[in-house]
């Protein structure tokens, strides 16, 4: 690869920063200033956040530690500086992407559960015949599946629905009079 140099003025300040991190990491300065543009330009085309938020949170010294050597030694294998945001954000991401997989996988189980039980009922021998169903060629206890209702069964089966609501309200009226009734006798 063909190189170029580059150079610049820079505060002293700034100057003694970026050698004494130069020598932690046991860099070049040649390195360190092509990390760092590398970097600027990977943001520039990665992922730019319109509107931003801050998640913050506090961890043990030990684990600060971790990820500070897992950052040093990311950089020397990689040749290129990973920053605690980058890999923070990389760790919720795929966390994120993992339990999206995972929420997926059990909404289809749970799918299938119900479309087994449904078929398990079916299977049940709901009709009562022994006969096959002529019209599709499926065996009797499959025939619920596929008939259609016959004319006035809603209508009957609404009827009953309605009759039994109204036992209930009956039964409950008598109750509530037997009460009043008794509550009388105490006052009376």
């Amino acid at each position: 690869m063909e190189t170029k140099g580059v150079t610049c003025k820079i505060p002293l300040e700034l100057h003694n920063r970026i050698s004494e991190e130069i020598r932690e990491t046991e860099s070049t300065m040649s390195k360190f200033i092509e990390m760092i543009i590398q970097e600027h330009y990977e943001k520039g085309a990665g992922k730019v956040m319109a509107k931003g938020r801050t998640l913050a949170f506090q961890v043990s010294e030990e684990l600060f530690q971790r990820v500070k050597e897992y950052l040093e030694r990311f950089e020397k294998v990689h040749h290129r500086r990973l920053t605690q945001k980058e890999f923070i954000i990389g760790l919720i991401e795929q966390a994120l992407e993992e339990a999206e997989e995972e929420f997926e996988a059990a909404e289809t189980a749970g799918r299938e559960e119900q479309e087994e039980s449904a078929w398990a009922a079916a299977q049940g021998g709901e009709t009562g015949e022994d006969e096959d169903d002529t019209s599709t060629g499926l065996p009797s206890e499959y025939a619920a599946w596929s008939a259609p209702q016959e004319d006035g069964q809603e209508t009957a089966d609404e009827d009953e629905g309605e009759a039994e609501d109204e036992a209930a309200e009956a039964e409950d009226a008598d109750e509530a009079e037997e009460a009043e009734e008794a509550e009388e006798e105490i006052y009376a």
